[in-house]
């Protein structure tokens, strides 16, 4: 039986709140930081608020 090993944890973060109380910029925040730091990729304000659009629609 072959066996798999993680080398990092994965996380999955919900942000709830209000329209336009923060949430995107939170969330842009948190991933510019985690990438400073190698652990994730930086996605722009922008970005997310595309991807945001897109699943509104």
């Amino acid at each position: 039986m072959a066996t798999s090993t993680r080398n990092k944890p994965h996380v999955n973060v919900g942000t709830i709140g209000h329209v336009e109380h923060g949430k995107t910029t939170l969330t842009a925040a948190i991933t510019k930081v985690l990438a400073e730091e190698g652990k994730a990729k930086a996605i722009a304000f922008d970005e997310i608020d595309k991807a945001q659009a897109n699943v509104l629609l």
